[in-house]
């Protein structure tokens, strides 16, 4: 008699990457767009490139036809501020969650606890091949250890959410992957594990994974340079504020990281109300305005129409482009704030004193 797998119900074989890849190739246009929107983000976050980076889009996304629609929406939008504001896609398909719920398309894509991941992850792949080839970068947060082999390829960001940022296998992972990661602070208002984060994920790194070929690997990583902070304020309030984005860059600095903070308009600084985002953004681009070069960017949940609902039995219910976990920003008031911002920073461009320190 085993004492092995005493609680697992089954095992159930799964599409490897490199056969995915194979099935769902990302064309060679595509491909190309992804390299050129990488040196982009990055150069934004090392101080190369005086844009604003912008992470854009839905909470999660569950409807890929709501998604393919947003797209290409806010391409149209990324083309009118391109100059001044760097838009990337809020492409999230995993949800972190402290007891129960939905855990994103990627892991329960029909929404029903059938949990058909096989479906999740080409659903996924496909989306993101869609719209990399409008031309959009898109953005994703990396929850599961294996995920990243099957999508790592078509993100220009990521992000490592608030409840992960402490993990040693996500910071491991984090110093391999392809692209800039930022850290949320702790959901307690803490910046100093996302610091720590950022110092670990830069260092080589020897971890257990897949490979391409689903093999289980040794995975030896070189290090990620491209490390941030993401202030998304914690369980006593905001963080967004003059003083406290002051607070993270002196312990940024104190910690020998360069400060590169970028600012979660919503979560804990909005406190969760889509409303607030434009609130948050003001006082992000203020502070832009007058002179702090440690901003490079913001985040965005928005998504066709504001607001949220909840995911009930009867699916067919559930309205068109409306978020099913944390509440969004409509379109069109994301679009009309960001053309703001973006009037804003071309006229302080034409105008050093509105742009010039104290």
């Amino acid at each position: 008699m085993s004492n092995a797998d005493i609680r697992i119900k089954n095992y159930e074989s799964l599409v490897s990457p490199g056969e995915l890849a194979k099935s769902l190739p990302v064309p060679k246009e595509a491909a190309a767009k992804i390299e050129e929107s990488r040196k982009v983000v990055n150069a934004i976050l090392k101080g190369e490139d005086d844009r604003l980076l912008a992470i854009v889009g839905p909470c999660s996304i569950h409807d890929p036809i709501a998604a393919m629609e947003y797209a290409q929406k806010l391409k149209a939008l990324s083309d009118k501020i391109s100059n001044k504001i760097y838009i990337v896609m809020r492409t999230y398909f995993e949800k972190p969650r402290t007891v129960g719920g939905w855990k994103g398309l990627i892991i329960d894509p029909d929404m029903d606890q059938s949990y058909d991941i096989q479906k999740g992850l080409t659903t996924a792949r496909k989306l993101l091949i869609d719209i990399v080839s409008l031309g959009l970068p898109v953005g994703c947060e990396v929850l599961d250890p294996v995920v990243p082999q099957y999508i790592d390829e078509l993100m220009s960001w990521s992000a490592i959410g608030a409840r992960t940022t402490e993990s040693q296998t996500h910071r491991n992972i984090s110093s391999g992957l392809s692209v800039p990661v930022g850290f949320k602070n702790s959901t307690n208002g803490g910046t100093i594990n996302a610091i720590n984060a950022i110092k670990s994920a830069k260092l080589p790194a020897a971890f257990i994974g897949v490979d391409r070929n689903g093999q289980t690997s040794v995975i030896r990583t070189t290090g990620n340079d491209c490390g941030h902070l993401i202030l998304r304020g914690g369980d006593k309030g905001p963080n967004y504020y003059e003083d406290e984005v002051e607070h993270a860059k002196q312990l940024l600095l104190k910690n020998g990281v360069e400060p590169t903070i970028i600012i979660d308009c919503s979560h804990a600084n909005s406190g969760k109300k889509f409303y607030r985002q434009a609130r948050v953004l003001r006082s992000v681009v203020d502070q832009v305005l007058w002179g702090d070069k440690s901003i490079r960017g913001f985040m965005i949940e928005s998504n066709l129409h504001e607001g949220n609902q909840k995911i009930g039995e009867d699916l067919t219910k559930l309205k068109y482009g409306v978020s099913v976990t944390d509440e969004c920003l409509c379109f069109e008031e994301t679009e009309r704030m960001l053309l703001k911002v973006n009037d804003l920073l071309v006229r302080a461009e034409r105008d050093e004193t509105l742009t010039r320190p104290l």
